[in-house]
């Protein structure tokens, strides 16, 4: 379907450019003051949105008596937390896939670690009253190619090997759950995935904090850290934050360890929402389970029903730009858009009556490995989590609580992971970087026209380790 159609583009004329989940949402909590002078803390936390939220609760709840202060440059879940489509995954690889290509010797004991820590999720959000529409429904995988269906059948062999309980679904079997005429199989995990309103999680994760007497100021940039003798001095434009430990959760934006940032570039993710479908619109396509879905292929979207029956779309897009800076003006792209809507009326053509409201992107911090890493500067006084491509709504609990335990000194079946003691392969200095950025995702379309055959150059890629397969 062509993306510039007039019968496209008409189901974006009333789209508003702006996050779904923040339109007048009143659960959304009071703002928070700048740090003004200096202050001291046990531990100060870079970065208010999921990883830095997680890590001042479990520090918290490891030891009420340590006294947590989080920073943050804009309001709290600004980032990619607040802007995400709400899938909760208990993958910390981002894909079974990917993590067994790196991990085969761990990955039994990191789908297991992963499945506790979504478990642990959902016990915070219930001991701390979290409204934020959480629903255990699992998630469909489908396949949209037949080569698509047999990487899809392997995976879940291996899967249900390691104690999982992946259900192989035929093309009658996934169009009886979700009915879209491009589906010709699918795999249905009924319970490694929860849904939910990102929004409203960071924000419950925010009022756990703050009753547990986690300090937090918005508005308060941290622009440099001093090691001073035994403590890290973390200065802000109006003041600073004198501690002992400083965990950095900045994700996308460039992080204050220079060191690092040559591990992580920001890649830009776009989704839209369609207005609440009605009964009888809802009852063309079944979807009774409201199971997430994604499709299978290297490039994928992902889509789900929101607590009012709106369609969130999202996905297939990763769009870098030259230099890598994370700014605002790429957060609305037309031409993805224009894309998205196609596809979307290619899956559901059933909906042709049906409109968007909202259209916003966001940057993602990936890296070549495609999943989280870790590492500590300082001797030892300051830890870092990045790395999340995407699927950090549930990894990020598990990057938090990581990051403290190498804050700690602890040594943890977390810390104990050859995930966690590696770092990905750096990505080379602009503008190379550009051009084998593009190179790859010119390779990875290729690879989805000819039956996932991976050409030479992403063969290369597999060879070092290097991700962009999941």
């Amino acid at each position: 379907m062509d993306h510039k159609s007039p019968s496209v583009l008409r189901h974006l004329a009333d789209v508003q450019p702006q996050l779904w989940w923040l339109d007048s949402d009143p659960l959304e909590p009071e703002s928070h003051s700048a740090l003004i002078g200096e202050i001291g803390a046990d531990l100060c936390v870079v970065g208010a949105g999921y990883t830095g939220l997680w890590t001042a609760l479990i520090a918290k709840e490891r030891d009420p008596e340590r006294q947590v202060v989080v920073l943050e440059q804009y309001e709290t879940g600004a980032g990619a937390s607040g802007r995400n489509g709400g899938f909760c995954s208990y993958s910390l690889t981002h894909g079974f896939s990917n993590g067994r290509r790196r991990y085969p010797d761990e990955m039994a004991v990191i789908e297991r670690l992963g499945r506790e820590n979504l478990n642990a999720i959902e016990e915070t959000i219930a001991r701390y009253g979290i409204q934020c529409d959480w629903e255990r429904t699992g998630e469909l995988r489908a396949a949209l190619e037949p080569w698509q269906m047999r990487d899809m059948e392997h995976e879940a062999a291996l899967r249900n090997e390691m104690g999982d309980h992946v259900e192989v679904l035929s093309a009658e079997e996934i169009r009886a759950r979700v009915n879209s005429p491009t589906y010709c199989g699918g795999i249905f995990d009924p319970d490694g995935t929860a849904l939910v309103d990102p929004a409203r999680l960071v924000w419950g994760l925010e009022r756990a904090c703050l009753s547990l007497g986690v300090q937090i100021f918005e508005n308060s940039k941290v622009e440099w850290l001093e090691d001073v003798d035994d403590a890290m001095r973390v200065h802000t434009p109006y003041g600073a934050v004198t501690a002992p430990r400083v965990a950095l959760a900045t994700n996308v934006f460039p992080s204050l360890l220079r060191s690092v940032r040559k591990y992580v570039v920001p890649v830009y993710d776009y989704q839209l929402v369609t207005e609440p479908l009605s009964d009888e619109q809802l009852a063309r396509i079944g979807w009774a389970g409201r199971e997430g879905v994604s499709d299978a292929g290297n490039r994928f979207h992902y889509y789900r029903l929101t607590a009012d029956r709106s369609i969130v779309w999202g996905g297939w897009d990763a769009v870098y730009n030259l230099w890598g800076r994370v700014r605002r003006e790429p957060e609305f792209n037309a031409e993805t858009y224009a894309t998205l809507a196609s596809h979307f009326l290619s899956t559901f053509p059933q909906l042709a009556d049906v409109r968007f409201t909202h259209a916003w992107g966001g940057a993602i911090d990936t890296c070549t490995r495609f999943s989280p890493f870790w590492g500590t500067a300082h001797d030892g006084k300051v830890a870092y989590a990045l790395g999340y491509t995407g699927l950090g709504v549930g990894a990020s609990r598990f990057g938090a609580a990581t990051m403290l335990d190498l804050l700690d000194g602890l040594e943890t079946e977390r810390t104990g992971l050859a995930m966690v003691r590696r770092r990905p392969l750096p990505f080379p200095p602009e503008p190379l970087r550009w051009i084998l950025i593009r190179l790859t995702q010119g390779a990875i379309r290729r690879a989805d026209e000819h039956q996932g055959r991976r050409g030479l150059w992403l063969r290369l890629l597999d060879l070092f380790g290097v991700g962009f397969d999941s």
